[in-house]
């Protein structure tokens, strides 16, 4: 009997699949004894559980380090949106105090190391070898650089300690009057601060139809640190603490600082503080000044022109000397009409001087030799002539007036060029190098548009200036001429007899010199309207103080002795710092910047 076959057994087919099932049996083990003869390393990198968390702390210690970066950065500069300090007593207002007048102390010092030492390597190389190391010792750790940093550090300190000190000792606002008035001085919506949850919807509705309703207000949008502190103002404190926290502080600060230093110091905080104090009084009550910038430019041009022919002591040097530079006189000339404005006469050599010079035209030259020998005569003869330089010794190189002021406004325009370019061009390479980069051609035309606006307008002062000077005076001259001649001689004399003698005398006054500043001042409307306020704001303090100095000159005001520049600091400070506090969209972009580096929000 034949035995029957198995159907486990591999031999014997059990089925008509069993021969393919075989086959792909076969064939999965030859693939798998290929691929274990052919298999090699990953390419990539297989981390073990160790390296994970090594690269996890490495990721964390980064995190760490670049907090720690932010952090000394700000102690350099501070970030927008700062939130104000909470302090809630003695102890933690010094600390608040101390930190801020340390940090603002030390940034002072820096500063004012750095630019020392900038302008030191500008003139290195003209210096002798062996005085260069104690010139830079000197300039980045004199007593320059401690005293400014001594003058900021101190301002900051007592600044932020009585601001933050008298809400706790003193009753805060709460009425409901004065929370509707604090509100009513924003001209913006405190819906975009990022403190808005905390302001009342009925404020916001007063802000909204204060800034509808009002006409000619400042619509200018502050940042998020502007508008951070105004959230902390209004529910913290009183006006009158700010003004003075800051009058008490400027006024010790500023005596840090030299007594040649405090005056110009002093000038510019309160001409800082006046022009926020204006511009929050005009933006409240509605009132706009056309051309508010142009008139007080022209203003203090004018008392700055009569002060620099009849009072020139009330200018600084540094002013009377670039001011002199500027009109493109000789020294000769500027000294014969102070003389003749002063005392009626000139000194002899200057006149001989200018008539010697090699550029003098022949006309000129007989016209002065002529009026020296009427000055040289004996006291009965003697004459020198109307109370003002002739304009043969204004301009000796050409004859004619009206070519001399086209040659002037050339010769101030390219002056000035070189001047301009670098203000209009650092810096824009320095804080729009982005901008630069992506439009090169579209920002250079820029700057050279600008520079050669801003040497326009110094030229067409000039021109203005110089050109009424010599038309008065030859107006004068003619008039008292024909004057002299009978009036039936020709229609001019007769005509010239029915102007008033005050008029005439009025053309060679000393007054008449306020008029020529007037007119010079509408040259301010060549500038482009941003620069204009700036301008008028640079001029202001010397003006001011020419004011100031003529005036207790007459006896008009008293002396103020070694105080004076303590308490024009105090005031200005005062001024400056109830501005930034409660409306710091009334101070210019740069001032307020400036303070919240080294103030903050409080």
């Amino acid at each position: 009997m034949a035995e029957s076959p198995s159907p486990l057994s591999p031999d014997v087919e059990s089925s008509p699949d069993s021969s393919p099932s075989r086959a792909r049996q076969e064939r999965s083990d030859t693939n798998a004894t290929a691929g274990a003869e052919l298999s090699r390393t990953p390419s990539y990198i297989q981390f073990a559980p160790k390296r994970a968390m090594a690269s996890f702390e490495n990721l964390v210690a980064l995190a760490n380090y670049e907090e720690r970066l932010r952090e000394a950065r700000r102690i350099v500069w501070r970030d927008r949106g700062e939130k104000p300090a909470e302090v809630r007593d003695l102890w933690e207002c010094m600390g608040h105090g101390g930190r801020g007048g340390a940090r603002a102390g030390g940034l002072a010092f820096a500063i004012r190391s750095g630019v020392n030492l900038i302008l030191l390597m500008t003139r290195l190389k003209k210096i002798p070898r062996q005085y260069r190391f104690a010139l830079i010792r000197h300039a980045a750790f004199g007593l320059d650089s401690f005293r400014f940093a001594a003058m900021l550090g101190s301002f900051v300190a007592i600044y932020k300690f009585l601001l933050n000190y008298l809400p706790l000792v003193l009753p805060q606002p709460t009425s409901p009057s004065h929370k509707r008035a604090s509100s009513r001085v924003r001209p913006y919506s405190l819906a975009d601060s990022p403190f808005s949850d905390d302001v009342d919807d009925e404020e916001d509705v007063d802000i909204e139809r204060a800034v509808r309703t009002r006409r000619g207000s400042r619509h200018a949008r502050l940042s998020m640190s502007a508008q951070a502190h105004q959230v902390w103002v209004r529910k913290r404190t009183r006006r009158w603490y700010s003004v003075l926290a800051g009058a008490i502080a400027g006024g010790a600060a500023i005596m840090f600082e030299k007594r040649d230093r405090r005056v110009g110091i002093a000038q510019q905080l309160f001409v800082r503080g006046l022009q926020g104090s204006v511009n929050a009084f005009t933006s409240k009550r509605g009132i706009e000044i056309p051309h508010g910038a142009v008139l007080v430019f022209s203003l203090c041009c004018a008392q700055i022109m009569y002060a620099w022919f009849l009072r020139p002591e009330t200018l600084p040097r540094s002013y009377d000397t670039w001011i002199a530079t500027a009109s493109k006189c000789h020294r000769e000339t500027v000294r014969i009409q102070r003389d003749m404005c002063q005392k009626g006469t000139f000194r002899i050599a200057d006149m001989q001087s200018l008539a010697n010079k090699k550029d003098t035209t022949p006309a000129n030259k007989a016209d002065m030799l002529a009026r020296i020998a009427r000055a040289s005569l004996p006291l009965p003869d003697q004459a020198f002539g109307p109370p003002f330089v002739p304009c043969s010794a204004l301009h000796p190189w050409l004859d004619s007036c009206t070519l001399t002021q086209l040659d002037r406004f050339v010769a101030v325009v390219r002056w000035m060029l070189p001047i301009y370019g670098a203000l209009h061009l650092i810096p824009m390479l320095l804080f729009r190098r982005d901008r630069v980069l992506r439009e090169p051609a579209r920002m250079l035309l820029r700057a050279a548009l600008g520079t050669a606006r801003s040497s326009t307008f110094l030229g067409v002062f000039v021109f203005i200036y110089q050109s009424a000077f010599c038309l008065k005076h030859n107006l004068f001259n003619d008039l008292t001429a024909l004057r002299s001649l009978p009036p039936s001689s020709s229609l001019l004399a007769m005509l010239a007899q029915l102007v008033p003698q005050p008029a005439v005398d009025a053309l060679a006054s000393r007054k008449s010199y306020y008029v020529l500043g007037l007119l010079s001042g509408l040259s301010l409307l060549v500038e482009d309207k941003r620069r204009r306020e700036e301008l008028a704001m640079y001029v202001l303090p010397r003006g001011l103080e020419s004011t100031w100095l003529t005036a207790r000159g007459r006896g008009w005001v008293g002396r103020t002795g070694q105080w004076g520049e303590v308490l024009l600091s105090a005031a200005g400070m005062g001024m400056v710092m109830s501005i930034y506090q409660n409306e710091p969209q009334h101070l210019s972009g740069l001032v307020r910047r400036i303070l919240y580096q080294f103030i903050g929000p409080n």
